[in-house]
């Protein structure tokens, strides 16, 4: 699928997703044609990892654990490559008797065992599987390991004679009717089940399938279908219809994969690594044979090959064996120093983190800016080595030590995950490098401590955080029309931020520290910049209890030091169709409206009424081009560093506020940090 989708037409890749064409439409009438057009063509050059089949030997484990030890020969859901890195509950160890090319197919195969697990055989029952791929084959083999009698339906001679040496009876599609076969076979009671293991655009497999089942029968999708349902088909013979979900229990759960949390096998006995242990079993005890299932076999380095036989239809399983040497390097270079002629007064930068913001805006903004980019480094190599061969970095690294030790390295530009952003900062400045960081700063008042401490350590660096609102043309015209103002500023910002799912790592109290502390800080900082003011006290108040996610539903009151007032409206539960954001700044019998960064009105202003542009700008491009001239010509930080730590602290008191119902006054609450700490 993800072949076919990347040899497509825009027009192909656009029929192929209609949901996605709409989003597009939705982002041109809030954000303009060109950034959209611009997103999109940057989401389409994104690469895509192939594969989730492997086999390997362990060569590290990460800490805490203690289920694997080097050497072992494991099984696990990584990509194609060499080497990959992959959380200890997608993996299960091989045992022995079982070669690693039968093992390759684990992952495959529990695909197909979940579909069974599903249908919840019993002993004699009679079940088809529809669609003789590879899934299908396996799980032929898998339910007759089940006591079912299984008759298979495919297109495709070469499978159909597959599945009979498994011991299913057998219908050829195109030729015959599977719902006639499965009468005869049945003698006219219906199949007890269908597991529908076949990949098709249309809805007359789900509608067959419905129809050659018995009275309360079941109906599993473990393939792509149409789903053009016919309540009849289900309705008068109360028929089950159920999709299945990838190797199971645990898939696409955050705290299963990605921090390990088992469930407990007496309240859930059949995870997505169980399953992978259970088919390994089958391989071990002949149950599942996957010999007869290998069409072809390539080294890795013809995998360009094996992917073309993936899509001209003749293969049916392929292996891809692997070098028994590979290169562990976490350093690769992509063009030498000499070729690409660096002007020796430029800035040198580093970029940490190759995630979807260094590749949507930061990197596209320092292709623009005076200074030469030598190290792209992110875990992910294959992401490192695209955006540095993409924007004509030096080198790519997987090793962010390897950046902090190069001397000729003058600053860093941090966009890794928000958990990690106040150790790297300190690293960097203790290696006497300058630092542009994305928000947030840092993550807790403690870790914010340490930052301040490695800050004033450090006095000659410069410490930048990403809040480039205040960089915008239309922010920047705002601040020239509010200079001067006799009386406080009344701000008011609406965020309609949109919905991102209660999973979602942003959300997770450790990893993102929730939507106010990675996000509402830009609004913060933008009213902290036009009122020049400090945060003096912070009262909040969050949407009460329904919602999954409550606190990013949050209304924020900021008092400030010269006493304005600002209030944050940010709300994580609106429409795409409405503008993202939107500022008002009433001063003295005055009014200033920003629209989305694209149109920002004046209401008693003399000679000003309205500034409107066709491209939406949130003041990236500026503020990382000001970024590499302040290392050029020196002088002071961009952004002070009071006003840096005040606004990271407001977002902190910000989620206080609203979870304890009080008002935080910043000079007394985080007293001991005294820097960017308003008086109460």
């Amino acid at each position: 699928m993800l072949v076919e989708f990347g040899h497509a037409s825009l027009i192909g890749k656009a029929r192929s997703q209609p949901d996605k064409v709409k989003q597009v439409l939705d982002k041109i009438r809030t954000d303009g044609f060109l950034p959209t057009v611009e997103t999109v063509f940057k989401r389409l050059d994104e690469p895509i990892p192939l594969g989730y089949c492997n086999a390997g030997v362990v060569l590290e484990v990460g800490a805490g654990v203690t289920e694997f030890r080097v050497g072992d020969r494991l099984v696990s859901n990584g990509p194609h490559a060499e080497i990959v890195c992959v959380p200890k509950n997608l993996c299960a160890k091989i045992p022995d008797g079982v070669m690693d090319d039968h093992a390759a197919f684990t992952v495959l195969a529990s695909i197909g065992l979940q579909g069974i697990r599903l249908v919840a055989p019993t002993l004699g029952e009679r079940v088809v599987v529809y669609g003789l791929g590879l899934i299908g084959l396996m799980t032929v083999q898998l339910l007759r390991a089940h006591g079912c009698e299984v008759l298979g339906v495919d297109i495709s001679a070469n499978r159909l004679t597959l599945a009979k040496s498994y011991g299913a009876s057998i219908c050829n599609g195109a030729t015959g009717d599977p719902v006639a076969a499965v009468n005869a076979w049945t003698g006219g009671v219906g199949a007890d089940a269908v597991l529908i293991t076949a990949s098709a655009k249309t809805s007359d497999i789900a509608h067959q399938s419905a129809v050659m089942c018995r009275k309360r029968g079941r109906v599993v999708l473990v393939g792509v279908v149409g789903l053009d349902l016919k309540r009849a088909d289900f309705y008068e013979k109360e028929i089950m219809f159920q999709v299945s979900c990838s190797y199971g229990p645990g898939r696409y759960e955050e705290t299963y994969e990605q921090e390990g949390h088992d469930y407990p096998l007496g309240y859930v006995r059949w995870t997505e690594q169980r399953n992978f242990e259970a088919v390994l079993t089958a391989l071990r005890e002949n149950w599942l044979d996957v010999d007869g299932l290998i069409s072809h076999r390539f080294p890795f380095e013809q995998a360009p090959q094996a992917y073309e036989k993936v899509t001209d239809g003749s293969a049916l399983g392929i292996v891809l064996q692997y070098p028994q040497e590979v290169d562990r390097s976490s350093h690769l270079v992509i063009r030498t120093r000499e070729a690409r002629k660096v002007h020796s007064v430029l800035p040198v930068l580093a970029v940490i983190g190759a995630g979807n913001f260094s590749k949507m805006t930061l990197m596209p903004a320092l292709a623009k800016a005076p200074c030469a980019v030598r190290y792209v480094c992110d875990l992910n190599g294959a992401s490192a080595a695209h955006l540095a061969r993409k924007y004509d970095a030096e080198q790519a690294v997987s090793d962010h030590r390897l950046v902090l030790k190069d001397d000729t390295v003058d600053a860093v530009l941090i966009a890794t995950g928000h958990n990690s952003h106040g150790r790297l900062v300190q690293e960097a400045l203790h290696a006497g490098k300058h630092v542009f960081v994305e928000k947030p700063l840092a993550m807790s008042p403690h870790e914010l401590t340490a930052v301040v401490e490695a800050a004033q350590a450090h006095p000659d660096l410069q410490i930048m955080v990403g809040f480039n609102r205040r960089f915008s043309p239309h922010v920047q015209k705002m601040f020239e029309l509010l200079e001067g103002h006799a009386e406080p500023l009344a701000l008011n910002m609406t965020v309609n931020a949109g919905i991102i799912p209660p999973n979602h790592w942003v959300h997770h109290p450790e990893r993102g520290g929730g939507r106010i502390i990675g996000e509402a800080c830009h609004f913060i900082d933008l009213m902290v910049h036009l009122t020049g003011s400090l945060v003096r006290a912070v009262s909040a108040t969050m949407m009460g209890p329904g919602p999954a996610v409550r606190d990013d539903k949050m209304s924020i009151v900021l008092a400030f030091e010269d006493g304005s007032v600002g209030t944050v409206n940010y709300f994580g539960n609106g429409s795409k169709t409405y503008p993202k954001e939107v500022l008002e700044v009433f001063s003295d019998g005055r009014v200033l409206r920003l629209d989305n960064f694209r149109r920002l009105d004046g209401y008693g202003f003399k000679g000003f009424k309205r500034d409107q542009r066709l491209a939406q700008n949130k003041g990236h491009a500026p503020e990382i081009v000001a970024f590499a001239k302040r290392l050029s010509r020196g002088g002071q930080a961009l952004i002070p560093l009071d006003q840096l730590v005040n606004v990271t602290l407001a977002s902190f008191a910000a989620v206080t506020a609203a979870r304890e119902e009080r008002t935080v006054k910043l000079g007394v609450e985080y007293a001991a940090l005294g820097h960017g700490t308003a008086a109460a």
